[in-house]
């Protein structure tokens, strides 16, 4: 396969877009690898370079800027940026793979431009901004500045949700990890 498909899936931060991200990577039948991305921040404890994330120096991130390196990048919060590699598109549809990305809202709109027909870009929603707020809070990886930040771009991001191509609910995991592999299924196939 020289070029497979791109599924994306974004959300603005405790939308709960990773956790469907691995239920779907398991599902065999979908063929998907994980899209790694780069990043400028640090890693938070247990994160594995190369396999989290490519964590880089923001120097090394500029430089590959300067490079055209990237597919897509944006700095996501100020002095982090975050963005997907050439290579790790090129490196999945080499094995064969369609590329699967848990990605922010602006960088899943910018690979969507580039590669229109290839993508899928779905739109993880839950039922009101105060669901993002209890997540975001019971999973505890951020100071209150932080929490305060991301709420503030989660408003922006959720502005953006009719840009994709498919809004999917998560209001009940199960039903929502059923939807997502029907989704990709069809996708897929054609």
């Amino acid at each position: 396969m020289k070029t497979g498909k791109l599924i994306i899936f974004s959300a603005p931060s405790g939308s709960g877009k990773t956790t469907l991200v691995k239920h779907l990577l398991k599902q065999k039948k979908l063929s998907l690898l994980f899209s790694i991305s780069a990043t400028s921040r640090s890693p938070r404890n247990g994160e594995t370079n190369g396999k989290d994330y490519f964590f880089l120096t923001k120097k090394d991130f500029k430089k590959k800027i300067m490079n055209d390196d990237f597919v897509e990048y944006e700095e996501v919060y100020p002095g982090s940026y975050y963005g997907t590699l050439k290579k790790e598109i090129k490196r999945i549809w080499g094995l064969g793979k369609h590329v699967v990305f848990d990605i922010d809202v602006i960088g899943g709109l910018n690979i969507k431009k580039k590669y229109p027909n290839q993508t899928l870009s779905v739109f993880i929603e839950t039922p009101n901004i105060d669901h993002i707020k209890k997540r975001l809070i019971k999973r505890n990886l951020d100071s209150k500045k932080k929490l305060k930040l991301r709420m503030h771009k989660a408003q922006d991001e959720i502005k953006l949700a009719n840009k994709f191509d498919v809004r999917l609910l998560n209001n009940d995991l199960n039903k929502a990890k059923i939807k997502a592999e029907k989704l990709i299924l069809n996708f897929i196939k054609d």
